[in-house]
C-alpha cells in the first residue's frame, strides 16, 4: 500500500465520508429519541403491524414489531434507510476513487511516480473500506449515545444484537462496496461507472425488496445481495450471523481482489 497516496485520498474524501457519517448518525439518534413515545404505543402499533398485508410488513422489515428499540431500529432504519445512504456511499466513493481519476487523467499522473498500479488500487480500496467502517463506527457510536441522552433505564437495550446489526450492515456493504470497486476498477467513463454500479446495486436493492413482497416471486431474493442482511432475524436471535457474515466477507474481498488485479492488467486511455 502507498501511505501517501492513502493520507492524501483520505484528506480529498474524509469530508464527503463525514457527511454520510453524520447523516446516518443523525438518523440514528432520532429512532432512539422517537422511540420513548412509539413505546407508549407499543400494543396499537404492533396489532397494525400485524393487520397489514405479510408482504408490505415483510418489505419494511416490521416482522419484530416494535416490542423492543432494536426490533424498532431494525425496521425503521436498518430496514431500509441505512440501505439507501450507505447504497449511494457505496456508488459515489467508488467512482471517485477510481474511475473518475482515470477520466479526468488524475491516474496517469499518479502512475508516473514510483509505484505499481496495484499499489494504488490497494491503497484506494483501503480507503474506501476506512470510510465505510468510520461511517459505522459513527453511527454504532451515536446509538450508544443516543441510548444514554434519551433512554436511560426505561427501557430494556440489547447491546450485543444493537452492534451485530452495525456489523452485519458493514460487511453487506464491503460486499456491495467490492462490486462498485470492480466496476470502476474497469471503467474509462466516469459516468459510465456510476450508471453500472448504481444499476446493478439498486437492481440488487429492488429484487430483495420485490421478492418480500409476494411469495409468488419470493425467489428473486435469491438474486439480490441485500437478502443476506436480515435486520428482524438479527435483533430476533434467529440469524445466522456467523455464517451470514463469512459469505459478505468472502464476496466483499473477491470483488476488491478482482478489482485490483484486472486494474493492474487492463490498458488505460492516455
Amino acid at each position: 500500500m502507498n501511505f501517501s497516496l492513502y493520507k492524501q485520498m483520505m484528506k480529498s474524501n474524509l469530508k464527503g465520508i463525514m457527511n454520510y457519517a453524520f447523516g446516518s448518525a443523525f438518523y440514528i439518534l432520532l429512532m432512539f429519541w422517537l422511540y420513548p413515545s412509539i413505546a407508549k404505543n407499543t400494543k396499537t402499533l404492533n396489532d397494525l403491524v400485524k393487520s397489514l398485508p405479510a408482504g408490505m410488513v415483510n418489505a419494511f422489515n416490521l416482522q419484530s414489531g416494535y416490542g423492543s428499540i432494536e426490533a424498532f431500529i431494525s425496521g425503521e432504519y436498518y430496514g431500509l434507510i441505512i440501505l439507501i445512504i450507505l447504497s449511494i456511499f457505496c456508488i459515489m466513493l467508488s467512482t471517485q476513487l477510481m474511475a473518475k481519476l482515470v477520466d479526468q487523467g488524475s491516474m496517469a499522473y499518479l502512475l508516473s511516480s514510483p509505484t505499481t498500479r496495484g499499489k494504488v488500487a490497494f491503497t484506494q480500496a483501503a480507503v474506501f473500506i476506512t470510510g465505510l467502517f468510520l461511517i459505522m463506527a459513527v453511527t454504532t457510536i451515536s446509538g450508544f449515545i443516543g441510548y444514554g441522552l434519551f433512554i436511560g433505564d426505561k427501557y430494556d437495550f440489547n447491546a450485543s444484537r444493537f452492534i451485530q446489526l452495525n456489523l452485519g450492515a458493514f460487511l453487506l456493504f464491503f460486499a456491495v462496496g467490492g462490486i462498485s470497486f470492480l466496476v470502476s476498477s474497469l471503467a474509462n467513463d466516469e459516468k459510465k461507472a456510476l450508471g453500472i454500479s448504481g444499476i446493478i446495486t439498486f437492481g440488487f436493492f429492488s429484487l430483495d425488496l420485490l421478492g418480500k413482497l409476494s411469495e409468488k416471486i419470493e425467489w428473486l431474493r435469491n438474486l439480490s445481495i441485500f437478502s443476506l442482511f436480515k435486520p428482524s432475524e438479527i435483533v430476533n436471535g434467529n440469524a445466522d450471523f456467523a455464517q451470514v457474515s463469512f459469505i459478505l466477507l468472502i464476496i466483499g474481498l473477491v470483488f476488491f481482489g478482482m478489482g485490483i488485479q484486472l486494474f493492474r492488467k487492463r490498458d488505460l486511455p492516455l
